[in-house]
């Protein structure tokens, strides 16, 4: 992808006893002996490693504090759950004790998304969101994780996929370009997937959840609450199916679909961005005294149209800009969420108004930002890239060859006209060797609450409907456009609290402020969609 700086109650009570019976004494495998965690000394990370973590510096006390008391361990788990005997791997686990062990709750396992993401220090970081978030840990031990594949825990890199081919030309992509994209990427998913087919083959995330119900029988829990964002949604519904009495609470933020398929994934997000750009212009004709983009959100559309199909027929090169700047950047800023939609206007504004050489200077301090700089020493793994792909192409049953690839593109363009142009064409996971692993999930009784936003891009709205017919649970709607933000705000942060306490929630909260509201945000989301996670 290009860098374009612009996821029956007696009988129920009858199986819920006897699983809960078994459960107490898992066998995490067929020689019948019980889960154990190697508890072990915690990774040290140094104050630039915890800087290059988010972490203020007037901060750092802080989260020193709770390093020290962080314990940190692996558990050992089959490589193939359905061999028990067999291979065996790691999976790295830390725990941030409740703080108030008298009127402990149990135990709290964390997943921030991906597939891919890290959440092995996730109990820290959820501690640092705000008050109310800190709270999570007083009646709860957080139990933070590397999914298999990832971070501290048994982990591959695939082979390196070979020469990266040549940058695209500016504007809208040819078919012959693609056709070179697209073989070059089945190539280098073929030769991932044939570096090591028996461990990648065994990175789904049925397998994570697996992995997770040794860890909770690891730590003597007789269930386990959950709490999971983006790809962790779909964790934590694939767990709540596999082991339905293991599942104590579980909270689910910016909801996956219920079936996972990457075509129909991709057309459903480039639904959702299409959508949400009329929110975008509607907020920027209110505002056209600032930006001059129109006085109605017709007219602003119409500009903006004008502008990606200039940009994209005259490319603007700038003297201290690496890239030339296509009419991509200008559908990449219709996609941002509204928290900076004023950045976006300027942006469009500068733009639009640019004469050369240089780049317009809001364009350039928000859209191609400072270099990037790579990782001090001994900073954790946040995201693995090969876990990531072998987890999402182990489970798409679409895998399109380039003539349906194509034309699911060219679609997608034209259904979208106003943010198609953000989209990269991509191979999928066409050339991924490995069988498909498609996972079906269960209805359940148990304690459940689906987040869904109403304006996101990323994890469409619809999805948390579609998620909640397959699986039961409780709809809590969050009003606002921004991807996981359950724990960053804090009135939605202290429905969540309250959910873990006292098992009571809501129908839901107002959200990120939006654009009307304090914001930090000084960049865009690099792809306009934050793909990740």
């Amino acid at each position: 992808m290009r860098r374009q700086v612009l996821t029956r109650k007696g009988f129920a009570a009858v199986v819920a006893a006897a699983a809960l019976t078994s459960l107490a004494v898992v066998p995490a495998h067929a020689s019948g002996t019980t889960p154990q965690v190697a508890w072990r000394t915690c990774p040290a990370y140094s104050d630039d490693v915890l800087r290059g973590l988010g972490v203020p510096d007037e901060r750092l006390p802080e989260v020193r504090a709770q390093l020290a008391r962080l314990e940190c361990g692996t558990v050992g788990v089959p490589l193939d759950h359905g061999s028990p005997r067999g291979r065996r791997i790691d999976v790295a686990i830390t725990r941030l004790r409740a703080t108030d062990q008298e009127h402990r709750l149990g135990s709290l396992a964390l997943n921030p998304g991906g597939p891919g993401g890290s959440g092995y220090l996730m109990g820290v970081q959820v501690g640092l969101e705000n008050d109310e978030t800190r709270r999570l840990g007083e009646r709860y031990d957080l139990i933070g994780f590397d999914p298999r594949g990832v971070g501290n825990s048994t982990k591959v890199d695939c082979a390196p996929p070979g020469p990266g081919g040549q940058e695209p030309a500016p504007g809208p992509i040819t078919r012959e370009a693609a056709k070179a994209v697209f073989d070059l990427q089945a190539a280098a998913n073929k030769a991932c997937g044939d570096s090591d087919p028996a461990f990648l083959g065994q990175l789904t995330t049925e397998n994570v959840a697996r992995d997770l119900d040794v860890v909770r029988a690891a730590l003597r829990e007789p269930r386990l609450n959950l709490l999971g964002v983006s790809w962790g949604t779909w964790l934590g519904a694939v767990y709540r199916s596999a082991f339905p009495a293991a599942a104590g609470r579980v909270f689910l933020d910016s909801v996956a679909p219920p079936r996972f398929r990457l075509d129909t994934f991709e057309d459903d997000r480039a639904m959702a961005a299409e959508r949400s750009s009329a929110r975008q212009f509607a907020w920027l004709a209110q505002h056209d005294d600032a930006y001059g983009l129109g006085s109605t959100p017709e007219r602003v559309r119409a500009t903006v149209l004008a502008l990606i199909a200039d940009f994209d027929a005259h490319p603007r090169r700038y003297t201290d800009v690496p890239m030339p700047v296509d009419g991509s950047i200008i559908a990449v800023s219709a996609v941002q969420p509204s928290e900076v939609w004023p950045l976006v206007g300027t942006v469009l504004k500068e733009l639009r108004e640019s004469t050369g050489p240089t780049a317009p200077p809001t364009f350039k301090d928000v859209v191609v930002g400072p270099p990037s700089q790579p990782p001090p020493p001994g900073a954790p793994e946040l995201n693995n890239r090969t876990m990531g792909r072998a987890t999402l192409c182990n489970e798409d049953p679409s895998r399109l060859d380039f003539e349906r690839a194509w034309a699911a593109f060219q679609e997608r363009l034209a259904d979208n006209p106003v943010t198609g142009r953000s989209l990269d064409f991509s191979a999928g996971c066409a050339g991924w060797p490995l069988p498909v692993r498609e996972h079906r999930l269960r209805h359940g009784s148990g304690s459940l609450v689906l987040a869904g936003h109403r304006h996101e891009v990323v994890s469409v709205f619809e999805w948390t409907a579609w998620m909640r017919a397959e699986v039961g649970g409780r709809t809590y709607t969050v009003e606002d456009d921004v991807h996981g933000s359950v724990l960053r705000v804090p009135e939605c942060a202290a429905d969540l609290v309250r959910y873990f306490t006292t098992g009571r929630i809501d129908d839901g909260c107002p959200g990120a402020p939006g654009p009307d509201g304090p914001t930090t945000a000084k960049t865009f989301d690099p792809t306009g969609t934050a793909l990740a996670g």
